[in-house]
């Protein structure tokens, strides 16, 4: 095991702890959940717990839907997260008491004109060719599963096992979760891994990975929206909608308490800047496909920054030439829905000493070169969860 000692009941003495998280995003926070209850001493840095784009993200769980043209690697390590979300949720929810706005009325893909529908129906196609649950619906059928959606709809497909919950519910979840185990907080940065006095040091910092570790991990900035439904009422729309509007990708989530997401930007830049032309596009593409959402308030409008790798797919497991660190980063568009797998591997990893095999397509070595001694290179602000 790479902690080198058994597990035992956390302490409040001034001892080196056996688990140091830097970064309390989702993917930390459970992180640090998985190890502090299997017996480990555990403290978690991060300045700002749950400030940074979790607070953002929408919270698909879109396994299906998320299945991409040259990834069947991330889309297996996808579903296998996605399997396990059920009963992440209720331990969480019975850890903590907290309901995480965990949702399963599965996901509807539409297209709005003829040209939206060709392009979707080509990763449909991809997408039933691996064997997942994708099922083409005609725009009688659509209407009957969701009667907002627009008339101009031209078809869609339904993806039962594409479900959602809620980050802004989930991290502070996550957070009473790791404390109620023995994890203890550290709200201070952390600039240099050297600064880190631990037997395991887990980096789950999102973008500021790359100064701490010099893994090829880049900001990818997202724009999006928060509605809400006049009255308090519910959205008048109980499916996610993933769409294609006139070239425009975007995707509708609803809650419970009348809110709506809609998203999201995918832009090269590291600001985190609303801009006019973002918020135009995305409320135009949303009305032409839910006509209701113009009456709607709108209530918010941020960015956030996904830690995007060169493969989009995420970096897990030990740094070269440091088994003692570990990384858990370069979760992209995928980080609310790979939070229980990489939390079980992670820790798993950390108990057992022994990478599970899941694990080896994600290493942190298939980009080629080393990555930057741990205490050299740029120093960072790791501040908030960035996205991981």
């Amino acid at each position: 095991m790479l902690t080198g000692r058994s597990p035992s009941p956390p302490s409040s003495d001034r001892v080196r702890p056996d688990v140091a998280v830097v970064g309390a995003g989702p993917i930390g926070l459970a992180i640090a959940w998985r190890c502090a209850a299997r017996g480990l001493r555990v403290v978690v840095h991060d300045p700002a717990p749950g400030s940074g784009a979790s607070a953002v993200a929408a919270g698909m769980l879109s396994p299906v839907a998320e299945a991409h043209f040259g990834e069947r690697q991330l889309t297996g390590l996808l579903l296998a997260s996605a399997a396990r979300w059920p009963a992440f949720a209720a331990e969480l929810t019975e850890a903590t008491g907290v309901e995480v706005g965990y949702r399963t009325e599965g996901t509807l893909m539409v297209g709005l004109t003829g040209d939206d529908l060709a392009e979707a129906r080509r990763l449909w196609a991809y997408q039933q060719g691996l064997g997942l649950p994708v099922t083409p619906l005609r725009p009688s059928e659509l209407r009957d599963s969701e009667p907002a959606l627009a008339p101009r709809v031209r078809g869609g497909a339904l993806a039962p096992t594409d479900h959602q919950v809620d980050p802004r519910l989930l991290v502070p979840a996550l957070r009473t979760a790791a404390q109620r185990a023995g994890a203890v907080l550290v709200p201070q940065p952390v600039r240099k891994l050297s600064d880190v006095d631990a037997t395991v040091t887990v980096v789950a910092a999102g973008c500021g990975a790359t100064a701490l570790t010099g893994l090829p991990v880049r900001p990818v900035k997202g724009q999006i929206l928060r509605l809400r439904a006049p009255d308090g009422v519910a959205p008048g729309f109980r499916h996610v909608i993933r769409g294609y509007a006139d070239g425009e990708h975007v995707y509708l989530v609803p809650r419970a308490d009348g809110e709506v997401v809609l998203g999201a930007t995918v832009e090269e830049r590291s600001d985190t800047t609303v801009t006019a032309g973002a918020v135009q596009r995305l409320l135009r593409a949303g009305v032409d496909l839910l006509p209701e959402l113009a009456e709607y308030d709108l209530v918010e409008a941020v960015a956030g920054l996904r830690p995007g790798t060169p493969d989009n797919a995420p970096i897990l497991g030990p740094l070269p030439d440091r088994p003692d660190v570990l990384v858990a980063t370069g979760h992209h568009r995928h980080g609310i829905v790979l939070t229980p797998i990489t939390a079980d591997l992670i820790a798993e990893l950390v108990l057992g000493g022994v990478p599970d095999p899941m694990l080896a397509p994600f290493r942190a070595d298939r980009f080629g070169g080393a990555a930057v001694a741990a205490s050299g290179g740029p120093e960072p602000s790791v501040e908030g969860d960035l996205w991981s």
